[in-house]
């Protein structure tokens, strides 16, 4: 699958050398730093005069075109990014460098304390940053070249068409005006980045675009570029995790290949939320996060015993939904209290899902469902896989991040792959 042309949201990030409106377009007047005068470091003008004059250099020679390969693409310097999820449970990063395909350098994750991050909201900015630090401190991880992951319903992603405008500036305002109308961001409070996923001609003649719109709330980006900066993390961009998550699991597709009849469709179950992303083969045609994660099985499992939830992660952990067993420390009727209030948790989800799935093919152009991939810590649940398909009526499987890139020896691959899937498409090459 070919995702390189998914949008990457850089114009999030702040940029100290031009000035942006409430929806990241550069304005005409923005002031330019001024050039550092360059010093003489004590000498005077008349020493300076005095200076011989240097020989004129012979001409250069004509530079020689860099190295390309069979597809004309320069094969002479690599892109190094470090993809950065940061969850509300653990902080997970993948140093990736694409040079003739994606090639995982390092990996690494560590706990993050409770309530900094909540439901993709940044709680506590201090708590983060000093948390980042002590993070690549312990890792190695280079702090830049970093490219953030984001997931919050406070983005919107709209998929819809335009057509009879040619002129780019007008496309542009025609796009903007069409966000206003679509998306439920005042846009005095918001970002906008848009991606044409395509174009065609209709029967009267009249070009029409397929346009993908992403919106964010400003304050919502601003608090995790603070932290980093806190950090000493030097962002290259910010990209929406639903595309990182897709590009980590979808399957090569050659150049000039079509999208095949069903969709790809890649569910990451977080610790309190889950991005739902849904694909064509070449570009996210749908996402959407819902409120259900990790920590709604430890709700459910605290409960059904009478415990503290943070008392039932170890339970969770313990427990399988493909064999009968009694996780430690359980008797035989607790277990089975346990594994009904998963289950039914479970069908809970299962709902989402489905009615997830209803929307998007509820929508113009959408395609039929092949399968669903599954990653994030609680897709490796045993049995979880399975029991989800039981309740679907869709073949689901577990994803490997790892099976589509190369993977360097030193790679830690004790690591629970699933918490590791979007830091991994957080460092491919999207563009």
């Amino acid at each position: 699958m070919d995702l390189k042309k998914e949008i990457k949201l850089s114009d999030l990030l702040p940029k100290r050398s031009r000035k942006t409106d409430a929806v990241g377009q550069e304005q005409p007047n923005a002031e330019k730093p001024k050039r550092e005068r360059k010093r003489s470091f004590g000498r005077s003008k008349t020493e300076q005069a005095q200076k011989p004059q240097k020989a004129p250099k012979e001409p250069r020679a004509a530079k020689q075109p860099k190295a390309r390969n069979a597809g004309g693409k320069s094969v002479g310097r690599r892109k190094k990014y470090v993809g950065l999820k940061i969850g509300a449970s653990q902080i997970s990063a993948a140093q990736v460098v694409n040079n003739g395909g994606p090639h995982v350098l390092q990996m690494a994750r560590q706990d993050l304390d409770p309530g900094v991050v909540v439901g993709g909201e940044l709680r506590d900015s201090e708590a983060l940053a000093t948390s980042l630090r002590e993070f690549f401190k312990k890792s190695g991880l280079p702090r830049g070249n970093v490219r953030l992951g984001i997931s919050n319903n406070r983005i919107g992603v709209r998929m819809f068409e335009i057509g009879g405008i040619d002129d780019p500036k007008q496309l542009t305002n025609a796009i903007r005006y069409r966000a206003q109308e679509v998306l439920p961001i005042p846009l005095e409070d918001a970002v906008l980045d848009y991606h044409i996923l395509g174009e065609y001609t209709d029967g009267e003649g009249n070009l029409k675009r397929r346009v993908l719109l992403v919106v964010a709330y400003r304050d919502l980006v601003e608090r995790y570029t603070a932290a980093c900066r806190k950090a000493g993390i030097k962002l290259a961009g910010i990209d929406l995790e639903a595309f990182a998550i897709l590009r980590a699991l979808a399957p090569p597709m050659e150049d000039g290949a079509e999208p095949g009849a069903a969709a790809l469709v890649v569910v990451s179950v977080g610790h309190d939320r889950t991005t739902f992303a849904v694909s064509d083969g070449r570009a996210c045609q749908f996402t959407r996060v819902l409120e259900w994660g990790g920590s709604s099985l430890n709700s459910g499992i605290a409960r059904a015993l009478d415990l503290a939830p943070s008392e039932a992660e170890p339970i969770k952990l313990a427990l399988s939904l493909a064999e009968p067993t009694i996780p430690a420390g359980l008797t035989s009727e607790q277990s089975d209290k346990v594994r009904e209030a998963v289950l039914h948790e479970l069908r809970a989800f299962a709902r989402e899902l489905v009615s997830s799935l209803q929307f998007y093919q509820s929508q113009v152009g959408s395609l039929g469902i092949g399968e669903i991939v599954l990653t994030g810590g609680t897709a490796h649940l045993p049995g979880f896989a399975a029991e989800l398909a039981k309740l679907i009526g869709v073949r689901v499987r577990v994803g490997d991040p790892l099976a589509n890139v190369k993977v360097a020896k030193k790679v830690d691959r004790e690591l629970p792959l699933g918490s590791m899937a979007a830091a991994i498409g957080l460092g491919i090459e999207s563009s």
